[in-house]
């Protein structure tokens, strides 16, 4: 169909509640299938280092808003991560190669060397746009299943147990990043970032399960509920955030009691089935996940397009 008149500009904060109507169904085809409230959308925008006026573009027509792409900066990697949606009735009339041009122009000021988004493998539609914009798949990542009825009690091992305690931002940032330096896609967090996000609605520094070896964190497992069914909670699901081994302690068992003790928190909160996300070329990472009894049901592929810079 031909291209119709449309404006292509930068999110304005009147914006919000036309956004998080688009957002609400774009997170029903992301990976991991998170069940976002309105709640949570609007406070991913008031994140910190981050500013939606110049990393969020709308389509608008006749006043509407049919559709946006999102950018997500991590300039520490090189890369600006973009996820789009468009309203079904205004789909394949060239709004996405639009509001790409963007996006690609706000990534070239930033510095980015690349463009990268992450797209479900059963979300074909977007898969063959971002094929012939330009992007490539260059990773593979799975999403696993695990449900919560016999988990497995911790074995008994010589670490200590505990939850990170408010205040404690910056050990967690310093831990994580320590824990996932040169990890494929891994951008490096702040203290104040770690804060915010547990600070979210139904967020808390309990969520975050400390392994200690002789009181000094070695390890984490950093878990949240993650949906609800609004019929009364028949369906409660979890997911497990990060999970990450000082690089130094690896080999000893530590990641499968991190994994277990925050898989136990989750169970006690009341969440029925689990579900963890692994780089496919992480090999380590799965045969611990198998070992508890994890399952794939789904996986998603990340597209990448180089930027080309004056």
């Amino acid at each position: 169909m031909p291209n119709i008149p449309c404006t292509i500009r930068n999110y304005r904060p009147s914006d919000l509640d036309g956004y998080v109507k688009l957002a609400l169904e774009a997170e029903k085809l992301k990976p991991g299938g998170d069940c976002a409230s309105p709640q949570a959308v609007a406070e991913r925008l008031r994140r910190p280092n981050y500013s939606p006026e110049q990393d969020i573009f709308v389509a608008e027509v006749a006043g509407e808003m049919a559709g946006f792409i999102h950018l997500t900066p991590e300039l520490a990697i090189g890369r600006v991560l973009i996820d789009y949606f468009i309203h079904p009735q205004h789909r394949r009339r060239g709004l996405v190669r639009r509001l790409l041009e963007h996006a690609t122009r706000r990534a070239r000021e930033l510095g980015a060397e690349v463009l990268q988004a992450n797209v479900r493998r059963d979300n074909l539609s977007v898969r063959r746009a971002l094929s012939r914009l330009g992007f490539r798949v260059v990773r593979r990542f799975l999403e696993l299943r695990l449900g919560l009825s016999q988990l497995p009690d911790v074995a008994h091992h010589p670490y200590s147990l505990r939850h990170l305690e408010p205040g404690e931002e910056g050990l967690l940032a310093h831990l994580q990043n320590r824990c996932f330096a040169h990890t494929w896609g891994y951008n490096p967090n702040t203290a104040e970032e770690i804060a915010y996000a547990l600070k979210l609605g139904g967020a808390s520094t309990q969520d975050v399960t400390l392994v200690c070896e002789q009181g000094k964190p070695v390890a984490y497992c950093w878990g949240r509920v993650n949906c609800q069914s609004e019929q009364g909670g028949e369906e409660k699901r979890g997911r497990i955030f990060m999970l990450g081994v000082d690089p130094e302690r690896r080999g000893r068992g530590i990641g499968k009691i991190a994994l277990l003790a925050g898989l136990a928190y989750l169970k006690k909160r009341g969440v029925l089935n689990a579900e963890i996300t692994v780089d496919s070329e992480n090999q380590a990472a799965l045969a611990l996940y198998r070992s508890i009894g994890f399952a794939p049901w789904t996986s998603s592929l990340y597209y990448e397009k180089k930027l080309e810079h004056p």
